[in-house]
């Protein structure tokens, strides 16, 4: 035992690692999943008597009418999910956040689901409109497919909610910025947009600005969020659970957060300076987590080290090529964000492994 292990404070005690997925946590995701699928069939049974059948892929076919109904099934699912695992083994430390931090995390976590489920669905009818062309659904297959698309997403909402932990939520921040930034690409009305810069998708006042624009709120709350893990984590990671590394280190992620979120509230259209000051500020928190990593987190492998010195000098060679004009500014600024969210990736995944080792 070590000398300070009897005095160790219940709040400041190393974390535990969540335990394996609950049977709780599967019997409400199960009756979670047959009541939003008796929601989705609701609906498709109400479609059915206003329109005998439904286009797969139209502005008010069946993947729009899918989307929203998974969507709304997502939202609810992941909000009770995340709430609901507060009680769970390792977890209850959540019981101690903040009500204003709780809402956020809540909120924030909800807006993934429910963006990546309805571009998920949307997707899936996209290419089985390409497949079955000029098909469209009768009563049964409406209500069917209602039935069983927010039922699935309901379940796969709540069980991914429910056992949230710092891996679980990176990887779901990474892949919502990166599912998010596609959808925009594609439903631009602008296919010229690259040629300017990356913040042009936000400034078209469409679709496509509206989920560039939202994807970049959301995913700012979303490290927010994140930043509340990662303090519990480093808790058990040698000199970096120190209260000082531990305050830099999520005070760094949480401005990051806000900057990114700025970025979105911010299109260059609307304030280029402020657009500006906000992605050069995300882009600022990145060097002092790079370059600050062997003080601030003095806990961690070699191995993690040198990997943030190999992202450093990307960032470094991509500045050099965009300043002798071989990048584009799009592609400087694509780079530069693929940098970022693949740093915090391999940050997370080092970090859960150096706190079990």
């Amino acid at each position: 035992m070590t000398p300070d292990a009897g005095s160790r404070s219940p709040a400041h005690a190393t974390p535990r690692t969540p335990a394996a997925p609950t049977l709780r946590a599967e019997s409400e995701a199960l009756l979670t999943a047959f009541i939003a699928g008796g929601a989705g069939a609701v609906v498709g049974i109400i479609l059915t008597f206003v329109a005998r059948s439904l286009a797969l892929w139209s502005p008010w076919g069946l993947g729009s009418w899918a989307a929203i109904c998974g969507a709304v099934a997502a939202g609810v699912s992941s909000a009770l999910g995340f709430w609901r695992s507060r009680t769970t083994d390792g977890q209850e430390w959540r019981q101690d956040i903040s009500d204003w931090r709780y809402v956020i995390s809540t909120v924030s976590v909800m807006i993934a689901h429910v963006a990546l489920t309805a571009i998920g669905i949307l997707s899936l009818f996209a290419l089985l409109a390409r497949a079955f062309i000029g098909v469209e659904a009768n009563g049964f297959w409406t209500v069917t497919l209602l039935a069983v698309l927010t039922g699935l997403s309901g379940y796969l909402s709540y069980l991914s909610a429910s056992r949230m932990t710092t891996q679980r939520l990176t990887s779901l921040l990474v892949s919502f910025i990166g599912i998010g930034s596609l959808a925009a690409m594609v439903t631009t009305s602008d296919p010229q947009w690259w040629e300017l810069h990356f913040s042009q998708l936000g400034t078209f006042g469409d679709l496509s600005s509206f989920l560039f624009n939202g994807t970049l709120v959301a995913g700012g709350l979303l490290v927010t969020t994140f930043t509340l893990f990662v303090d519990r984590d480093l808790r058990a990671v040698g000199d970096g659970g120190s209260v000082p590394a531990r305050r830099a280190v999520t005070t760094a992620l949480v401005v990051m957060g806000v900057m990114l979120a700025c970025v979105g509230i911010f299109p260059v259209d609307v304030n280029l300076l402020l657009h500006n000051l906000s992605a050069s500020g995300m882009a600022l928190m990145y060097l002092v987590l790079l370059a600050g990593g062997p003080w601030l987190l003095r806990g961690m492998p070699r191995t993690y080290f040198l990997a943030s010195w190999a992202f450093l000098a990307a960032l470094v060679a991509s500045i050099v090529l965009f300043a002798v004009g071989y990048f584009g500014l799009t592609a400087f600024e694509i780079v530069v964000f693929a940098l970022i969210f693949g740093w915090l990736a391999v940050f997370i995944r080092f970090l859960s492994a150096a706190r079990t080792a």
